[in-house]
């Protein structure tokens, strides 16, 4: 809508000229003057112009206030004065403002007219503290309304009716050159004379005078819209982030311009609907943050308008009810409680009768009779109830749809913060159990449900197999007698993406860590995986499986598959590094009896602990564990004998085949003694052991897919030619090697000596040590690295020492482990539909007594260890021991002489 200013003596009604438009109002604005002093405040020396057709709702200042003032006023007083104001600006915002803006009381006085404002106006006072402009009579350089209406041509370059809006300036205005377009869309009546930078005809003004400051933030004046604001530098998790495409679209923004094109000829209708589009698009105008009706406005269906009325009950705070719901028409009232009232009519006795009344606010929605739309045919905006604490309309289910989006970034989000984001929101009362089955609502929303994913878990197997070549998937359920029976229960699931399989082929490291950790839904079983080591000593999953329990009979399921897609046989020399579980182990001796198989020897710490705790233990085990020479074992077992003879048979009973790196062999190139892959891997799935399988499975999937592309942008960044880690490691070699005497036997072998009596023989030819260092690892040892820079020294063609490691630690080994990546697939809706007669259920399980146990259970070492407070051991379940009596259980102070 254009603003107009007033001509000279046109005489405007605004309460009669804007009756069908309750947005609009005149401003009539008081210039050139200033306040005077109290006693008998005044408006002095001033002019008055009005402006007209001015909507409230495209009015970007202040615009809670315009809205208030507008829906009771439509003339509203405005008084503009420069400088410093006496005048208490409580409206004035902190920090320092361009203008300021304060309501004046009713019975101000005004000059010259001396006229007491009339009921139905509002007078504001709206103040420029602009720079350099500390008189009235400087008003002219940066306003062109300083002069009277009739000099409004000399003064402003405005003609009396000229039209303002949207677009429009204030071109040759009095105390400025030249302004061109772009200067126009630039212009904010905020900043005053300041808006217009570098203006033509003032080159020579202040240049900090007319600079606008870069940060927005410090003036107080600047707006930004919330829905559209841009933040810099921040990382967005794309794996949470859901874009909504079914938009709605408002009717306004429609093209209708075809319909003003139309003929009424033949159509009676025709007026009655252009007077209907009329209606809509005016209406259209109202407060978005407002769920509104007008009469006229169309809905498609019955449940966008109940939707509809329960939007306007929640936001509007009304106690509103859907007392018609038919096929034909929607009816609803507002009962909300209204204040008793009492009066004496009807009353002999002398008594009050009350009046019961009801609220009048109501809507009337009905199908129109040409299409299948909903249009409102009554709607009484009116309400003289109160706004109760409690909406019947806002239900647990509204409140889950409202905080689906604020779930899935935080699912761990606790149930009192919900409840006080829903009290802020709403300004309503919401108990804590309505909150905590929103929430749960909300979480089936995002993740599913537990047990209909079971029955589209085929779909999921098969677009699997279909965007990722190569994966592997087994699917096991539990034998039914009844072959007819309809539905087959779950039981195992194993995975083994084409990708992970040809990478781990790829990286020349024939090792895989085993482990399981237990599921935490309401189906719980146990996720078995197999992770290998890459080139830069990284984790690389391969499989991962579902199944009910941790046994001999799931492992040996879960180990042939894996053994199939890694072509291994009964003689596979293949090395396997896991716990000491009771179902693990005779399943690899079935399967595999010549791979060699570690345990961890956390693990085997952890069951020492049971009887012998203590650091010196500790290190004994250690000292065992990391000998690489069978003489050094033996020498370090002998020492925890002496040290403890009950700790060293109890250790010996553990072949030491499968915990010390003295009796490991080299086949893998890794010398690892822990199981710390698996448990990196089996960390990083926390979050989807407590999701529906499907769910779960998907979270594993894009981790791997995610994992594999960061990776690779790592791989890009190196240089050299071996990994990072790699590199590092033969660094710290290298300078060890520096120390290191060799002796030349004149063929292939080299005897090197270091400090404290160390001496070894390398032998160049077969690539060996007898430390066996070289062997374990793939790395040359420090005796080796010696030994070639001898030889390279006498004339040897043994190129760059780096060409002597292994290539399963080459970067080009790494960047072909990682050039196979997983496919991402389609949404559930565009799954192939699994051909099977039969529907997968979940499995049966016995819910356990008590509230369900999500947290691991700790190890006796990590319960052992000591508890630092205040800078000293906590003595928690610590037992005290009596000075006096030397007895257990209590101290001396308490002590009654006990036997």
């Amino acid at each position: 809508m254009m603003w107009q200013i007033r001509q000279q003596y046109e005489v405007v009604h605004p309460d009669e000229a804007y009756g069908n438009h309750p947005t609009f109002f005149t401003m009539k604005i008081n210039h050139g003057g200033f306040f005077s002093k109290f006693p008998g405040r005044r408006y002095l020396n001033g002019k008055v112009s009005h402006v007209d057709l001015i909507d409230a709702d495209e009015l970007s200042m202040h615009e809670n206030r315009w809205n208030d003032a507008t829906t009771w006023c439509k003339e509203i007083d405005f008084y503009s004065e420069h400088g410093t104001s006496n005048l208490n600006t409580y409206l004035m915002s902190p920090h320092a403002s361009k203008v300021r803006i304060e309501q004046l009381p009713d019975d101000f006085l005004i000059e010259p007219t001396n006229v007491h404002s009339s009921k139905g106006k509002k007078q504001l006072l709206i103040q420029w503290a602009g720079k350099g402009l500390d008189h009235a009579s400087n008003l002219g350089q940066g306003s062109g309304l300083d002069n009277e209406v009739n000099d409004l041509d000399d003064a402003s370059g405005l003609e009396h009716g000229t039209i303002l809006g949207q677009g429009s300036c204030l071109n040759d205005a009095s105390g400025f050159g030249a302004i061109t377009e772009d200067q126009c869309d630039e212009f904010d009546p905020f900043w005053g004379d300041e808006a217009f930078p570098n203006v033509a005809g003032d080159q020579d003004a202040d240049e900090d005078h007319y600079s606008v400051e870069e940060d927005d933030t410090a003036d107080s004046d600047y707006f930004m819209d919330e829905d559209d604001c841009i933040v810099e530098d921040v990382v967005v998790e794309m794996r949470n982030m859901d874009v909504d495409m079914n938009m709605d679209v408002d009717e306004a923004a429609l093209d209708l311009s075809d319909e003003d094109s139309c003929s009424d000829d033949g159509d009676p209708d025709f007026k009655m609907r252009k007077r209907l589009r009329n209606v809509r698009l005016e209406n259209s105008k109202q407060q978005q943050s407002k769920v509104h009706f007008y009469v006229g406005q169309a809905f498609g269906s019955r449940d966008e308008v109940k939707k509809m009325i329960k939007l306007h009950a929640i936001e509007t705070r009304r106690d509103l009810a859907i007392v018609k719901n038919d096929l034909k028409r929607v009816r609803a009232v507002c009962r909300g409680k209204i204040p008793t009232f009492y009066s004496d009519v009807g009353c002999s006795s002398g008594g009050k009768q009350e009046k019961k009344t009801s609220c009048p606010w109501v809507v009337h929605i009905s199908t129109s009779e040409k299409d299948e739309s909903w249009v409102v045919k009554t709607f009484v905006d009116t309400h003289k109830c109160i706004q109760p604490r409690k909406i019947k309309l806002c239900t647990v289910s509204f409140l889950a749809q409202e905080l689906v989006e604020t779930i899935k970034p935080n699912p761990s989000i606790p149930v009192k913060a919900v409840q006080d984001h829903f009290q802020k929101r709403y300004q309503q009362t919401f108990s804590t159990m309505k909150c905590f089955r929103a929430k749960q609502m909300a979480e089936l929303e995002v993740r599913g449900d537990y047990e209909q994913q079971y029955g589209r878990l085929r779909d999921y197997v098969m677009e699997l197999q279909k965007t990722n070549e190569g994966t592997t998937v087994k699917l096991d359920v539990v034998s039914d007698p009844n072959h007819a029976s309809p539905t087959r229960k779950f039981k195992r699931i194993y995975i083994c993406l084409g990708a992970l399989k040809k990478g781990f082929k790829a990286g020349l490291r024939d090792i895989l860590g085993l482990d399981g950790t237990f599921m935490k839904g309401p189906f719980p079983g146990q996720l078995l995986t197999a992770v290998g080591v890459d080139a830069n000593n990284g984790t690389y999953p391969l499989a991962y499986a579902v199944v009910e329990a941790e046994t001999r009979n799931s492992w040996e399921w879960f180990l042939e598959y894996l053994g199939d897609d890694l072509d291994l046989g009964r003689r596979s020399n293949f090395t396997f590094i896991s716990d000491r579980q009771k179902g693990i182990i005779p399943a690899i001796e079935k399967l595999y009896p010549n791979a060699e198989h570690r345990f961890c020897v956390r693990h085997i710490q952890e069951n020492m602990k049971q009887k012998w705790k203590g650091k010196a233990f500790e290190d004994h085990v250690w000292k065992c564990a990391k000998a690489t020479t069978i003489p050094l074992f033996d020498k370090f077992m002998e020492e925890f004998k002496a040290f403890n003879d009950k700790a060293h048979g109890w250790l010996k009973q553990i072949p030491p085949q499968h915990w010390s790196r003295a009796h490991f062999s080299g086949r893998s190139h890794c010398d690892v003694l822990l199981n710390n892959m698996c448990e990196v891997f089996n960390r990083r799935l926390i979050d989807a052991r407590d999701q529906p399988i499907i769910t779960a499975l998907e979270y594993i999937r894009e981790y791997l897919m995610k994992r594999i592309t960061n990776v690779g942008k790592m791989i890009a960044k190196s240089e050299g030619p071996l990994t990072p880690k790699a590199t590092d490691l033969f660094k710290d070699i290298q300078t060890e090697a520096a120390q290191q005497i060799v002796l030349w036997n004149g063929d292939h072998e080299y005897q090197v000596s270091g400090s404290l009596r160390e001496q070894h023989v390398v032998n160049a030819q077969n690539k060996s040590c007898t430390c066996r260092k070289w062997e374990l690892t793939g790395i040359p040892c420090k005796h080796a690295v010696a030994a070639i820079w001898f030889m390279a020294e006498n004339g040897g063609n043994v190129g760059s020492p780096e060409m002597w490691v292994h290539p399963c630690y080459w970067l080009d080994t790494w960047k072909a482990v990682y050039s196979f990546t997983i496919n991402p697939i389609t949404g559930m809706d565009m799954w192939p539909k699994s051909s099977c007669p039969t529907t997968l259920t979940p499995p049966l399980h016995h819910k356990q007594i008590g509230r369900p146990k999500k947290k691991r259970k700790k190890s006796v070492d990590e319960l052992s260890q000591p508890v630092v407070k205040g800078g000293k051991l906590s003595r928690v379940g610590k037992t005290v021991t009596c000075l006096k009596c030397k007895k257990k259980g209590h101290n001396s102070r308490t002590c009654k002489g006990q036997v």
